[in-house]
């Protein structure tokens, strides 16, 4: 089933065709003047500035021949002409009525999968071991996840990767830091051969700890440095003890950072990190070198980004330090070559803060230059930052950098005000009232976040946005809710969906919503962009209100138009849950 945009468009290119001229003219789009008609096609006054034999065409004459022209008269109410060429379009009511039936038949909504379905890598998250997931996580994870369902839903074949940083100086400072406090640890014992514990001597609350302890030392203390550089290289090198810490590490670290991810219902398929790639670094940098493409400068291995085409010089993408140490570059470079080769990627997608957008240049464009992904597609998804009243990053109450379980109990605590204030969940029982405020918390959450252009900074408000009004993720939930209950309420008095009639001023303007949700697939689909399908939900919901506050549907007295109102309301809500599944928001059974 295709989009009634682009059935619309086909008619009208069809006409533009048959009249002489390139059927790129016919695109129709939804109307900016609604009094005027529900659709408009602009193409005529295009059309008209392209010369024939010489001449300048004219615009209204070129509209009035598509007119003439147009096949499947009956789709139309009224087709007119208006000012200097513009082409007014509405339906008529038995067309609408026949279209939306058959979107409410259709399993996919009306929206096409893609034709040729690709292998997408989505790289996103990007926690570190030993430290706390904190509000910079949010934007990441929440936007990359949206992603990942989005593709999916299209057809695409995704694979999602968390990128974990768990190998680098980090782990030396750790080391380091848990010697100076249990130095009696068989893992610093160079004669020591095992077994080493199974139980790790260290809880998540003590790496959490320890990090800033240790790094502050070795910023006030050159040997401290020295030490756990020298810690990392003998990890790296595979030192036993080293290595068995190390996987307590993470393994600590990555039960507590998938408590977190739950909570906020994401998930990946892959929990690859850093230390994933190292042995195939110098295989790699060995390679790089022999072709000539990656050579030393000053003691360090670099790519030299200049492509002598106008642009902007980049400066050079280094690889090894003059000291010989590897940088993230070194690791990414590793990382995007696997995913070309074991999983076969079109398409790998960064979602990363916009402030490492010349950094992605570097790596794109070093990747090209050196044969590791041609004919792949790569896309820096860059994004602003959560700010907050200030204007400034959102931090704690106590002035630093919010923590993520922080951040997710403010928003349940400030759900359960709200919805104290309002009434709702008040006849359920505990614990459901709590599942309920988790979910309106969440939805305020992520709808803050994605209903915002992913590069925009926004500042984030968990007062307002756990309103049960306006453009928040509690009013679409309280809608889908709503319609649920009625839905509930007509099966009770068996009530059921019937045949969509045609409209009447009531339910004409819903039934054209109910047409745009291909089109906001599409454009959060090939934009790499979110907020298109929170902008559908928003006016879907509205839209919805508004049909309801006008339309009775359980005390109409006509039983056909009854069944035709609820239909419309069936559809209203398996549209409401299709978009909130994929911005990953979960609508509780009832409220």
């Amino acid at each position: 089933m295709i989009s009634l945009k682009q059935h619309l468009s086909t008619i009208f290119s069809d006409a533009f065709e048959a009249y002489g001229l390139d059927r790129k003219y016919g695109e129709v789009v939804i109307s900016n003047r609604p009094d005027l008609g529900q659709f408009q096609c602009n193409g005529a006054l295009a059309a008209a500035k392209a010369t024939a034999n010489g001449h300048k065409q004219n615009p209204r004459a070129i509209a009035q021949g598509v007119i003439d022209r147009l096949r499947d008269q009956n789709n139309f109410g009224q087709v007119l002409l208006a000012g200097p060429g513009f082409i007014n379009i509405s339906l008529s009511d038995e067309f609408l009525a026949a279209y939306v039936q058959g979107i409410a038949h259709d399993e996919r909504l009306g929206c096409a999968p893609v034709a040729q379905p690709r292998q997408v890598v989505i790289d996103f998250g990007g926690p570190n071991v030993a430290k706390p997931m904190h509000v910079g996580h949010l934007r990441p994870s929440i936007i990359g996840d949206s992603l990942q369902r989005l593709y999916r839903f299209m057809g695409d074949q995704v694979m999602s990767d968390i990128h974990l940083g768990d190998w680098g100086v980090q782990m030396g400072m750790l080391i380091c830091e848990l010697a100076r406090r249990r130095p009696d640890l068989p893992y610093f014992d160079p004669a020591y051969t095992g077994p080493y514990p199974v139980e790790p001597p260290v809880a998540i609350l003590d790496l959490q700890e320890m990090y800033p302890t240790a790094s502050a030392r070795c910023k006030q203390n050159e040997q401290e440095l020295a030490a756990a550089l020298q810690a990392t290289v003998e990890l790296q090198q595979g030192r036993p003890g080293y290595r068995a810490l190390w996987r307590h590490f993470v393994d600590v670290s990555v039960k507590d950072l998938k408590e977190d991810f739950d909570s906020l219902g994401i998930t990946f398929d892959l929990w690859l990190g850093e230390s994933d790639y190292h042995d195939q670094l110098p295989t790699l940098l060995e390679q790089l070198q022999q072709s000539g493409q990656a050579h030393f400068s000053e003691g360090a291995l670099v790519v030299p980004l200049d492509e002598g085409d106008g642009q902007p010089e980049l400066p050079p993408l280094i690889l090894v330090k003059s000291d010989g140490g590897y940088l993230y570059s070194t690791t990414d470079l590793a990382t995007l070559l696997q995913r070309v080769n074991d999983f076969q990627a079109d398409l790998i997608l960064y979602v990363v803060d916009a402030r490492q957008g010349i950094y992605f240049k570097q790596l794109f464009q070093a990747a090209r230059r050196l044969d590791l992904a041609q004919g792949i597609q790569l896309e820096h998804v860059a994004f602003g930052t959560v700010n907050g009243p200030d204007g400034k990053p959102f931090k704690s109450r106590a002035g630093g950098v919010m923590r993520l379980k922080e951040l997710i109990a403010m928003v349940i605590e400030a759900a359960l005000n709200r919805m104290a204030e309002s009434g709702i969940a008040r006849d359920v029982g505990e614990s459901e009232r709590l599942l309920v405020a988790r979910q309106v918390g969440i939805a305020a959450l992520k709808y803050a976040d994605l209903m915002n252009h992913r590069t925009s900074d926004y500042i984030f408000d968990p007062e307002k946005f756990t309103k049960f009004e306006g453009r928040t993720g509690p009013y679409l939930l309280y809608t889908a809710v709503r319609i649920k209950s009625i839905l509930r309420k007509a099966g009770e008095r068996a009530i059921t969906p019937g045949p969509i009639l045609p409209p009447m001023d009531q339910d004409r303007d819903l039934m054209l919503l109910l047409t745009q949700l291909p089109e906001a697939v599409q454009a959060a689909y090939l934009n790499y962009a979110p907020n298109h399908l929170c902008d559908f939900a928003y006016n879907l919901a509205q839209g919805f209100n508004n049909f309801y506050n006008r339309c009775h549907i359980l005390h109409e007295d006509d039983p056909a138009r009854q069944g035709s109102w609820l239909a419309l309301a069936q559809l209203s809500l398996a549209e409401l849950e299709l978009v909130l599944s994929l911005l990953g928001i979960e609508i509780p059974e009832r409220m």
